[in-house]
């Protein structure tokens, strides 16, 4: 499954609006249906099913919304799978978000409201009031669909125990850390590490064991908090240690960090040699659009110079997700030769996206995917 170069799609994609409205009772448009239409041509998908279901536009059953969720799944399988990627999943089409997906699912906790995350994307935010304990695994049934329609190697990505205790209100572990003190101050830190070890060894890793027992053999960790608090680096590495647990050796395990000092991360982040394979960063967003091979035009890859003396496998960010910008196929290859010269070795990189793509239309996402494989294709 793995090989050099290896390409993949780092985050969700983002949910059609015929799946959107659905779900959340909005009359359909036309123009939605069309849409529908659309990607089954372009995927060359049998889905005559899904047109006669949305073709209600309004009204639809829980019965025809699990159907239209599995037809989302199937397109952005498809659409993953025709730009060319080595390793696919369904850009996330079974979940509410990254973070109240999961937290839906564990009891403990009690839900407050949305808060900003970043733009104009909000996020359900979550108190912990008593010890966590699972209710349901996470994505059992997006595994089982993807499984069932997935023609390539499957990855699943699971948001990872320091994010989700960071992002959530602490009403129980941290009642006995008094404010303004040095007492307070330790206790304080001793708390979150008992919040993040709790989440980790009862519920992250239970997760992940899971998805190993159902034959996946790469998972990617989300976790896009781990350097917002400088003094928390330390727990952040042994919440992941302690969420692989015995899994350690038996699955390929990724960690995505994106948009963040990753200077912080040194280094730290040695003791989980042997335990995490790869490290994704973002780059390109960072990077300038100029081509070349050298370091003034290729800027935005400053931090491989640190990773090039660790054992890690780099995810290389090469396209940046933030704007409609089509990155073109030579620009792509630059950013990915540059980092062959200061890695040396072009086993140790694979190849993706900043993060997601869900703040871009799939035509979008295609043409971005789909030239960052051509980009691959012509170096090896």
């Amino acid at each position: 499954m793995l090989k050099p170069l290896l390409a993949h799609e780092i985050g969700s994609l983002a949910k059609p609006n015929w799946r959107v409205k659905a779900l959340n009772n909005i009359p359909l448009s036309e123009e939605d249906i069309e849409d529908a239409k659309y990607w089954i041509k372009f995927l060359n998908i049998d889905a005559q099913e899904l047109i006669d279901i949305i073709n209600k536009k309004e009204n639809f059953t829980q019965e025809e919304k699990e159907k239209i969720v599995e037809y989302s799944s199937l397109f952005a399988i498809k659409l993953l799978e025709k730009a060319g990627l080595d390793v696919v999943y369904d850009g996330e089409q079974h979940r509410i978000e990254m973070y109240e997906h999961p937290i839906r699912k564990i009891d403990g906790f009690r839900f407050y409201g949305h808060v900003r995350s970043f733009d104009n994307k909000y996020y359900k935010k979550a108190a912990v009031y008593k010890k966590p304990q699972l209710k349901e695994y996470f994505y059992i049934d997006e595994l089982k669909t993807i499984q069932k329609y997935a023609s390539k190697p499957i990855k699943i990505p699971i948001t990872g125990p320091y994010t989700l205790v960071d992002w959530s209100f602490d009403e129980f572990y941290l009642k006995e850390a008094e404010i303004g003190t040095r007492d307070g101050i330790l206790k304080r830190k001793e708390a979150r590490r008992k919040f993040i070890e709790d989440m980790a060894k009862n519920i992250i890793y239970e997760n992940l064991k899971v998805l190993y027992e159902n034959s996946i053999r790469f998972i990617q960790i989300d976790e896009p908090a781990a350097t917002t608090k400088r003094n928390e680096i330390d727990l952040f590495v042994d919440g992941l240690i302690s969420a692989i647990g015995d899994l350690k050796g038996k699955v390929f395990f990724s960690v995505h960090i994106c948009f963040s000092d990753y200077n912080l991360l040194f280094p730290y982040i040695q003791k989980l040699e042997g335990i995490i394979n790869e490290f994704h960063f973002e780059y390109a967003n960072r990077d300038s659009r100029e081509l070349g091979v050298n370091e003034k035009v290729r800027r935005g890859y400053e931090i491989l110079k640190k990773l090039k003396d660790y054992k890690f496998v780099v995810g290389l960010g090469v396209i940046d997700v933030h704007d409609d910008y089509i990155e073109p196929v030579e620009l792509i290859r630059d950013r990915i030769l540059y980092a062959l010269e200061i890695i040396k070795d072009i086993n140790r990189i694979f190849v993706a996206p900043d993060c997601g793509l869900r703040t871009r239309s799939w035509k979008v996402a295609y043409e971005k995917l789909r030239n960052m494989v051509l980009a691959i294709n012509s170096i090896t």
